[in-house]
């Protein structure tokens, strides 16, 4: 794959993915699947704004210390161990699964709900380069979202995020957002990690318009939540990712992230993810997090820190 930058990522060839989501089979149409364009982190901020608006992502490559992600991945695997969560005795930082029926589900929810609250996670969301590189992004300085998400995935689960554009959660604040989604660790492709509509960022500006249209009668707390009435029958949210592909006549890119990328995208860029198909029983985990301009209307919504039942 060429680089925005003149080197080289290694290509998967789409013909031999089966990537899975939702009862869904994106390698039933292989004309429908692409990869990622990754972009060297030192690019500077002119081009990364440049890229964003032209392909509606940017995928920084090794933006962030390699090693230190992948021993913020051991600390949070270490405090979800007592959850049956992994192999016992082996690395945290590899986050290996352990084998069925050891997992306590309540136990891990809250010990996540404990983690985003942390000042390890927090530190590690508002690290400096981060900062820098947000308050050049907006031009100003950044605020970074108290809501922030952190996720894991096992191996052999059915948990795939629905293809849906950011825009539909974040409805009551300013439209002027982007969002960073972080690896934390490698994610290569059978690991399920985001993948993006190829120039989606038009559709979802699109579609965005013709919801305000179409749902000029409902309340204003109807009007921001995702879950309002028409929402599915919109077609703001979908499960079935080889129709939308179809629908719009494009192609969702994939790509092997390694611990240390940063993606950007826009709040109109639809994604989802695949199922976590790991051969060696890895676990994927990641962290979304959502910048704006801090004079710029945040949502009330996004002030509180993220919990499991807060229908968003």
């Amino acid at each position: 794959m060429s680089s925005s930058t003149g080197g080289t990522q290694r290509r998967i060839p789409v013909a031999s993915i089966d990537l899975n989501a939702n009862g869904k089979t994106l390698s039933m149409a292989p004309n429908r699947l692409g990869h990622l364009v990754p972009t060297d982190a030192g690019v500077g901020i002119d081009a990364i704004r440049g890229l964003l608006a032209e392909q509606g992502y940017v995928w920084l490559k090794s933006m962030l210390p390699r090693r230190d992600v992948i021993d913020f991945r051991g600390w949070v695997f270490s405090y979800l161990a007592d959850t049956g969560l992994l192999q016992p005795g082996s690395d945290p930082a590899l986050g290996l699964a352990a084998a069925a029926g050891t997992f306590d589900r309540q136990l891990a929810d809250r010990r996540l709900m404990a983690l985003v609250r942390s000042t390890a996670y927090e530190g590690f969301c508002a690290q400096p380069l981060m900062a820098r590189l947000m308050d050049a992004f907006v031009g100003g300085l950044s605020y970074l979202h108290k809501r922030k998400i952190m996720r894991f995935t096992q191996p052999g689960t059915t948990v795939a995020t629905p293809a849906h554009y950011d825009l539909v959660y974040l409805r009551g604040g300013t439209s002027r957002i982007v969002t960073a989604w972080i690896p934390i660790g490698d994610v290569p492709v059978d690991m399920g990690g985001l993948v993006y509509l190829e120039g989606s960022h038009a559709i979802g500006l699109d579609m965005e318009a013709r919801f305000a249209r179409e749902n000029a009668g409902l309340s204003p707390q109807e009007r921001i939540s995702a879950y309002n009435r028409n929402m599915s029958e919109g077609g703001w949210v979908s499960k079935d990712l080889p129709d939308m592909a179809e629908r719009f006549d494009t192609r969702w890119l994939i790509a092997d992230f390694e611990a240390g990328d940063v993606v950007l995208h826009s709040p109109y860029m639809i994604h989802a993810s695949t199922t976590n198909q790991s051969a060696e029983g890895r676990i994927r985990l990641s962290t979304d997090i959502r910048y704006q301009n801090v004079d710029d209307e945040i949502d009330a919504r996004w002030g509180k820190h993220w919990s499991l039942d807060d229908m968003l």
